[in-house]
C-alpha cells in the first residue's frame, strides 16, 4: 500500500456521494474534507459519508493546509472557477467531465496546473473500465480485424424542470456536455479526432440542446455515428464495427458492464464485469498512483486528451448553434 492522501470534496451532490462511495474502497484515500457553499449542506454530507471537516465556502477547502487532493463535482459552468481556486490553494485536482464549458477555459486550468507542478486530471470514466479495457485487448489481438465504423449513443428521460442543470444553460445543461460527451469519448478513445463534424440538433425550451445527432468522418474513410438525447431512454451503448466482427459495449443499470464480440459467421463471446463501487475508484486510485510517483499528469487520460476533447465538444456545439450564457 502506498502513502495515504486526504481527500477533499468540492460540490457535494449526488455525482459526489456515488463517487465517495468509489474512494471508501481505497485504503490509500482519506475521506476529509467537504466544501459546499452552505455550511449545512457541508455538515449533512460529512455526515453522511464520514468526512473529518466540513467548510460552508469553496476557498476555505481549497486553503485547507490538510487536504491534499480535491475532487470538484460542481456544475459544468463553474470547474474553471473552482479548480483554479483549488490549484492556487496547492491543491492536486480531478475535476468532473466536462473538464469545463469551453477549451479556453481548460486551458487556463492546464497552464496553471503547470506552473504550480501540480497534478490535474478530468474524471473520465470510461477508459478506466474493465470493458472497456478488455475492449483494447480484442483490438490489439487482431481477430475483429480494424474498427471501420463507430455507432455510440446515451440516453435517458429525465422530468422536464427547467430549474435543474440538465435544461439549464446558464449551468451548462443541455444532453452534450451532460451525457453527449460519453459517445464522443468513445470515437476519441477508438478512432482519434475526427476530420469533418456534422452536427443536428433539437432543443428545450429554456434554449438547452435535448437532443444531439453527431458524425464524425475521417479521411480514411471511418466514421463515427454518435448521439445523446434528453427524449427517450434508449439506455448507453457503444459498437464498434470491424472488418471481422462486431465488438460491443453496453452498460445496465445494475452497474455492469457488458463487451460482447461476434465474429461475422463465426463464435460469440461475451464477459460480464461488475466492478464494485460503479468503477469510480479507479479514477481516483489512478491519481494516488500517480502522485506515488510524482507525476502531474496520468497517462490514462492525459490533458492533451482533454484538449482534444474539448476542442471537439467545442466544434460540435458550433455546429449545432449550442451557447452557454457568460462562456463565449
Amino acid at each position: 500500500m502506498g502513502k495515504s492522501y486526504k481527500w477533499g470534496i468540492l460540490g457535494p451532490g449526488n455525482i459526489a456521494g456515488r463517487w465517495v462511495e468509489g474512494l471508501r474502497l481505497l485504503p490509500e484515500a482519506v475521506l476529509y474534507s467537504v466544501g459546499s457553499r452552505e455550511q449545512a449542506r457541508a455538515d449533512d454530507f460529512a455526515k453522511l459519508h464520514g468526512f473529518e471537516k466540513a467548510f460552508g465556502s469553496y476557498r476555505e477547502l481549497a486553503e485547507d493546509r490538510e487536504t491534499d487532493i480535491v475532487y470538484v463535482a460542481s456544475p459544468h459552468s463553474h470547474h474553471m472557477e473552482h479548480v483554479l481556486l483549488c490549484l492556487e490553494g496547492g491543491k492536486s485536482v480531478i475535476c468532473e467531465k466536462a473538464f469545463a464549458i469551453n477549451a479556453k477555459e481548460v486551458r487556463a486550468m492546464i497552464d496553471l496546473a503547470a506552473r504550480k507542478e501540480l497534478f490535474l486530471m478530468e474524471a473520465l470514466w470510461p477508459p478506466f473500465q474493465p470493458s472497456y479495457r478488455y475492449s483494447k485487448e480484442l483490438l490489439a489481438g487482431g481477430l475483429a480485424g480494424e474498427i471501420l465504423s463507430i455507432r455510440s449513443y446515451f440516453a435517458f428521460k429525465p422530468p422536464y424542470d427547467p430549474a435543474k442543470r440538465l435544461f439549464n444553460k446558464a449551468l451548462g445543461g443541455g444532453a452534450l456536455l451532460d451525457i453527449g460527451i460519453y459517445p464522443v469519448i468513445d470515437a476519441l478513445w477508438f478512432l482519434g479526432k475526427p476530420d469533418k463534424i456534422d452536427v443536428a440538433a433539437s432543443f428545450a425550451e429554456t434554449g438547452a440542446d435535448s437532443s444531439i445527432d453527431v458524425l464524425f468522418s475521417y479521411r480514411t474513410g471511418k466514421t463515427a455515428s454518435l448521439y445523446a438525447s434528453f427524449d427517450t431512454g434508449i439506455g448507453i451503448g457503444t459498437d464498434l464495427i470491424c472488418e471481422k466482427g462486431l465488438i460491443s459495449l453496453r452498460r445496465n443499470g445494475d452497474g455492469s458492464q457488458v463487451c460482447r464480440l461476434e465474429i461475422y459467421g463465426g463464435e460469440t463471446e461475451e464477459k460480464i464485469f461488475k466492478p464494485a463501487a460503479r468503477g469510480y475508484h479507479f479514477e481516483a486510485l489512478e491519481v494516488m498512483k500517480c502522485l506515488d510517483k510524482g507525476k502531474i499528469e496520468s497517462e490514462v487520460v492525459p490533458l492533451s486528451f482533454s484538449l482534444d476533447l474539448i476542442d471537439t465538444l467545442d466544434d460540435i456545439r458550433q455546429e449545432a448553434g449550442i451557447v452557454y450564457p457568460g462562456h463565449d
